[in-house]
């Protein structure tokens, strides 16, 4: 029997007046491999291992063809913008060269202003790379999870030496005053073994003008590290709290911090902007090294083959993609989810969490976030702070 959302009826969703949303950000996997072994990774760690079988670089005539689907999409829906972030692997592993040829080539073809950004571990990440950043205004996102302690936990070199230093060392550089308007941010990978504060403190140490707590990737039926399926305890919760009193306790916010802003903004009635939380359509695809078409990459952490589409960019146009079950599963909010979200007091804050940490072997994605008790924790103890932030503001306002 075939898992949801294979089973779903995108003919039906039609004809009952759903439209997809086109989409707007196309994460380009400009390079296949990496220089770091970080031991949760979901692209080398995880289920599906098909880097194996890809080219290491995205070849010329893929970044051609890529570029031409990027076009007709941004024109066929009228687009004033798009986003693409330079990812892998390892972006940075590509070179400057091929850089700076996919990002020219794409604003000289595509009929809207191109936003452009990678996401890197920064390992390579030195004053050449950065000049060119400068003159192409490509925004930098950089992954670090704590001090040298935290982050050599799990961000190490294949021969298990840590990384820290040359991040922490790419970071200075990045933040100097010639390069400061390049930072987007930081990511950070939750581990329950490292402590939540000095974990905080030390990301907030570069200044960054963003922060992303991610959660580690897994599933029912791979759960993460500290997760039992099923079970009260909800210790990812008490982690992402105690940071969070210790952020809002802040008079003057040091730093957005992604995950509570939009917690804080959706319960004030607003729309998500990103995936991890609430119900707004995901409107992102990814392109592979080979040039296939793929739903987002993090259905890695899920099974083998769990974001393949059959579509290439060679003989495929985007929109064939928001056809397709796996889209519209994406892109349906409230009627996506299982039964028990959609019933929950917070279902349409959490909006079932990340898609990828909804699957369970034989019932595909309609399943509640195997963080669902952690989310539920999080987001009551969020919404009891700002009620009485608010409660305390209107009676000083009597």
């Amino acid at each position: 029997m075939s898992e949801w959302p294979a089973t779903l009826d995108v003919g039906a969703l039609l004809a009952g007046g759903w439209r997809p949303t086109p989409f707007n950000q196309f994460i380009l996997k400009v390079h296949s491999r990496c220089d770091l072994a970080c031991t949760y990774c979901y692209m080398y760690e995880m289920a599906d291992q098909s880097w194996r079988f890809r080219p290491k670089r995205m070849s010329r005539e893929t970044v051609e063809a890529t570029t031409k689907r990027i076009a007709d999409h941004a024109a066929a829906h009228d687009l004033d913008a798009v986003h693409v972030i330079l990812h892998g692997g390892e972006p940075l592993l590509a070179g400057p060269d091929e850089i700076r040829d996919v990002v020219t080539t794409l604003r000289a073809a595509v009929p809207a202003r191109v936003e452009v950004s990678l996401q890197t571990n920064a390992v390579l990440l030195d004053d050449r790379f950065l000049r060119l950043f400068d003159e192409l205004e490509i925004g930098v996102g950089v992954s670090l999870d704590g001090g040298p302690a935290e982050h050599d936990r799990s961000r190490r070199t294949a021969d298990g030496r840590g990384s820290h230093h040359k991040v922490a060392a790419a970071l200075e550089r990045l933040t100097a005053p010639r390069f400061r308007h390049l930072f987007r941010g930081l990511l950070c990978t939750v581990d329950l073994r490292n402590d939540p504060l000095a974990t905080y403190e030390a990301l907030l140490a570069f200044d960054p003008p963003a922060i992303d707590f991610l959660l580690p990737h897994g599933n029912w039926s791979e759960p993460p590290p500290g997760r039992t399926p099923g079970a009260p305890a909800t210790p990812y919760a008490g982690w992402l709290t105690t940071v969070f009193e210790q952020w809002y306790a802040t008079p003057s916010l040091p730093t957005r911090v992604r995950l509570f802003d939009e917690i804080i903004h959706l319960l004030l009635g607003g729309h998500s902007a990103t995936e991890q939380i609430g119900l707004s359509p995901a409107a992102m695809i990814v392109i592979e090294t080979d040039g296939e078409i793929e739903q987002s990459d993090l259905l890695k952490s899920a099974f083998e083959g769990a974001g393949h589409t059959g579509l290439h960019v060679s003989h495929d146009a985007f929109d064939d993609l928001l056809l397709l079950p796996g889209t519209a599963a994406r892109q349906i909010g409230r009627r996506a989810l299982a039964p028990k979200c959609a019933a929950c007091e917070v279902g349409r804050v959490c909006g079932g969490g990340l898609f990828a940490h909804r699957y369970e072997a034989g019932s595909g994605f309609r399943n509640p976030s195997v963080y669902c008790a952690d989310l539920l924790g999080l987001i009551q103890h969020v919404r009891r702070r700002v009620e009485a932030d608010v409660s305390a503001r209107t009676k000083e306002l009597r």
